[in-house]
């Protein structure tokens, strides 16, 4: 994987600190001040990582990223918001962000946050590489899960999940009618390391759960409140997973 940083910000301060920071780590970085010519760069070069500003002049974060997805490129996207800007958070990890840091931001959080996204992003590469010589599926249901494809399918139709949001279903498949708390979900889907706070993991469940729901009524995610989740398959002979080589 490159070690080339892509730095989408029109702040000349913000840009200074993370490119001198990330510098000194040993990471070559690239700035640009507008987002469709981060964009552009985003699709057509290689890099480790993207920072993300929301508020950019033309296109905006939002776009650029909706976009950036749509277009397949699975590089780690850290967005850059203002402090107190939940919405802006949620609707940007709801559109493909890894994480997301707050202004003003210190250098230890900057440095902490780039590591945890990209050891979290190679793992991933490191699945998906793998997932070519496994037939791997557990069954529930109407429910059939390919661990090692990264793949669902539900009533016969295959339903499009990000990286996270499948392994936070798996994760629950694997435990139907259990209880799983916010912070297992956490430390098994994002790690220990992860800095963020239990939002994401309930932003992810929101999504997911549309996903599934969709037209059909037979696998439902509940909400335990004040606790987390749990997996629910109506047919009494989908109780117990099954798994399939």
């Amino acid at each position: 994987m490159s070690d080339k940083v892509l730095i989408i910000e029109d702040e000349p301060t913000i840009a200074r600190l993370v490119t001198y920071n990330l510098s000194l780590e040993g990471y070559e970085t690239e700035v640009v001040g507008n987002g469709a010519e981060g964009l552009h760069n985003a699709i057509h070069e290689d890099y480790a990582i993207i920072f993300l500003d929301l508020m950019l002049p033309g296109m905006n974060g939002f776009e650029v990223l909706q976009k950036l997805r749509q277009n397949g490129v699975k590089t780690p996207v850290i967005i850059l918001t203002a402090r107190n800007a939940e919405e802006e958070v949620v609707q940007g990890l709801k559109l493909g962000a890894d994480d997301y840091i707050t202004k003003p931001f210190g250098v230890a959080e900057l440095l902490a946050r780039t590591s945890a996204v990209l050891r979290r992003s190679r793992n991933e590469e490191t699945k998906e590489t793998a997932s070519e010589r496994g037939d791997k599926v557990i069954t529930l249901g109407d429910l059939q899960i390919y661990p090692d494809k990264y793949e669902v399918c539900l009533n016969g139709q295959w339903i499009t999940l990000r990286p996270k949001e499948f392994e936070v279903l798996l994760y629950l498949a694997e435990r139907p009618g259990i209880v799983i708390t916010r912070d297992d979900l956490m430390n098994v889907v994002w790690g220990f390391d992860y800095i963020g706070g239990q939002r994401t993991v309930d932003v992810h469940v929101s999504s997911l759960r549309k996903k599934l729901e969709l037209n059909q009524q037979t696998v439902q995610i509940e909400s335990i409140r004040g606790v987390g989740y749990k997996l629910m398959i109506s047919r009494k002979s989908a109780s117990s997973p099954t798994m399939t080589k």
